[in-house]
């Protein structure tokens, strides 16, 4: 597809199964025309069908018998009509295939009652139940690129892709074919396939269905595409097999919509613009192929239905960096807070120095930077005394949050101090000739550069190492004081962004139950930077007011970084996942956002060493490579 044009990105691929009639093209036809006018209501652009659906799989030695074959070409005949009533959709369906004497396994193309191209199988099993090479020759053994289908000479081979307006580039592997060290699927992505149709009859046995979801998730992260899995079911023989029907469809190392053991279809919205900017990004996939291998046919197909009227899906994910369910969620915690810690830890070995200096307010970040440290010092076998948390009180510090402080360095047993910056700040506001009562962001930064002073100095006179605490969201929006908050010697979370730091806190707090009172009662504190004095109502500073959700600033994060997506792609998908919230409200977050995001970067350019923690980062030695001085980008 061309990236950045009108089309949304989303393309509607569909996988499905039947009742199968063994033997019997004709039936197996009827039930495949009512598959066809179920998928074409639910305007699916692609539509894969199972392996031999139109004869069935288990038809063992009727495949040689002229009854059978006979009767394909009139069922294949009643299907190709029934496609004529969705012009729309582009079907995958298998059949036996009989070309220049020989019988092949094969995937046909088809759309509006005319056949586009097919594929065979290239690996036939022949090993315990299955016997596909008494009956089928292999891809390999074609002796023609072309082959006579409904009448019509149309191409033949494993070197075929079928495009569309859409953006839909299709290529078909089948079955086994999946399995093998190097799958069909690997050249067809190099080639520029973007979603790979695996056409198949797998038995289910003992755990196989856990491996088989494993495996197509895996090729479509593998191969940077969308992969479209549709097995045979019910109906087939179990003389000796039983059939799930399982159904997949995984896109990027993601499960989007997956069926077993009912028939009918299984669909989701896919968004190829992000496969095609991933592959932009990620170019390794094609090496270690031959040359050859990216030469392929290209076979034109009709306008599907996300070229006619641009497709949105119907649910966005509103939380990208979250795990979604509470085990996963936190079994991820846990690990990040491990590679935090690691990664603290090892700064701490390599240069010899004794100790952490942190500098705690009793909000989130502080909390988890704390909790970072106190798991590096327990790894490296060292007293969590030697961590030295500073309590550092100024004009806007609630007393819930100064004792939430105090409460979480007893409770993890570190060394504490508290230091009143009042006193210096004022002095300060006097030498420079600045009011103290006049609430700007002089006002506010000389409060933050006091506190990153006094951590500084206190570190030098302890050998001691500063630990950073500002998040990935506050770097992104450059919502740190530069040379304030903003500069540390290691920075434990600047690979964490805030949705995902609540979490961790949390999760903490459950498998720690001498911590889980603090903890819960630092998660539930309003976002604050405590800079300002609180208003006459004795509202604190909330942050969220001023800048917008945070859980919308890392939706727009995770979408400009890891999909890559243009502005106004990204704030449609967030006007879909947070339908709650006011459009008006999103874009004025959008606006924030994206003008912080850019204008923000000189201070991401000097910022400190830190952990990576998942596929978005900021750092400028790594993910993210911008002129500090780009303007105003839209």
């Amino acid at each position: 597809m061309r990236i950045g044009s009108n089309s949304t990105g989303f393309v509607r691929l569909g996988a499905a199964s039947f009742r199968t009639h063994p033997g019997e093209p004709l039936a197996n036809a009827r039930e495949i025309e009512k598959v066809l006018e179920d998928a074409g209501r639910a305007k699916t652009d692609l539509l894969v069908l199972p392996e031999l659906a139109l004869t069935g799989y288990t038809c063992g030695d009727l495949f040689l018998r002229a009854g059978l074959l006979g009767k394909v070409n009139e069922a294949l005949g009643m299907v190709l009509e029934a496609s004529r009533r969705t012009p729309e959709m582009i079907v995958l369906l298998g059949l036996p295939l009989l070309s220049e004497g020989q019988l092949y396994n094969a995937a046909l193309f088809l759309q509006n009652g005319r056949p586009l191209a097919a594929v065979p199988k290239s690996f036939l099993p022949n090993y315990q139940e299955f016997y596909e090479a008494r009956w089928f020759s292999p891809a390999g053994d074609a002796l023609s690129d072309s082959a006579e289908v409904a009448g019509m000479r149309i191409p033949f081979g494993t070197d075929i892709i079928v495009e569309s307006e859409s953006g839909i580039r299709a290529a078909a592997e089948i079955c086994e074919d999946l399995w093998v060290g190097v799958p069909p699927s690997a050249r067809h992505a190099a080639a520029g396939a973007n979603v790979i149709a695996n056409l198949s009859a797998s038995n289910e046995t003992t755990g196989k269905a856990r491996f088989r979801r494993d495996l197509v998730r895996m090729t479509s992260a593998r191969e940077i595409a969308a992969m479209v899995y549709a097995s045979s079911g019910e109906g087939e023989s179990t003389t000796d097999l039983v059939f799930s029907g399982h159904k997949l469809i995984a896109s990027g190392g993601r499960i989007a919509a997956e069926s077993i053991w009912t028939s009918g279809i299984v669909s989701a919205e896919v968004d190829l613009e992000r496969i095609e900017l991933e592959r932009v990004r990620f170019r390794t996939m094609k090496e270690g192929l031959p040359k050859d291998a990216q030469r392929y046919r290209r076979v034109a197909a009709d306008p599907t239905f996300a070229a006619k009227a641009p497709l949105w899906p119907a649910a966005v994910d509103a939380m990208p960096f979250v795990p979604k369910g509470e085990a996963r969620r936190n079994e991820r915690c846990r690990e990040i807070l491990g590679l935090q810690a690691a990664g603290l830890a090892e700064r701490l070995a390599k240069t010899g120095i004794r100790r952490a200096v942190i500098g705690i307010s009793g909000g989130l970040d502080s909390t988890l930077a704390l909790l970072v440290a106190a798991e590096a010092f327990d790894r490296l076998g060292r007293p969590r005394s030697d961590i030295l948390g500073i309590s550092m009180p100024g004009f806007g510090t609630s007393e819930g949050t100064k004792e939430s402080a105090r409460r979480l360095m007893e409770a993890l047993g570190i060394d504490s101090r508290t230091i009143d910056i009042r006193p210096a700040c004022r002095q300060h506001f006097a030498d420079i000739g600045h009011p103290e009562d006049q609430y700007d962001v002089v006002f506010e930064n000389a409060q933050a550069r006091e506190r990153t002073q006094i951590l500084m100095d206190v570190a030098n006179a302890e050998s001691g190492l500063v630990v950073g605490t500002s998040d990935m969201s506050e770097l992104a929006l450059g919502w740190a004081t530069f040379n304030g908050d903003h500069m540390s010697m290691y920075a434990v979370n600047a690979g964490v962004p805030k949705t995902l730091v609540k979490h961790l806190v949390v999760t903490e707090g459950d498998m720690r139950p001498e911590l889980r009172d603090i903890l819960q009662t630092i998660a539930e504190t309003e976002i604050s930077p405590e800079l300002l004095p609180p208003d006459a109502s004795g509202r604190i500073q909330s942050t969220e007011s001023t800048i917008g959700s945070y859980a919308l600033h890392d939706f727009f994060l995770f979408h400009l970084m890891r999909s890559g997506f243009a502005r106004e792609k990204i704030v449609a998908l967030a006007k879909i996942a947070f339908s709650g919230t006011s459009p008006e409200e999103i874009d004025r977050t959008a606006a924030i956002f994206f003008r912080r995001f850019y204008a923000q970067q000189y201070k991401r350019s000097s910022m400190p060493d830190g952990p990576k923690i998942g596929s978005v980062a900021l750092s400028p030695r790594g993910d993210l490579r911008l002129p500090s001085d780009l303007g105003r980008i839209e």
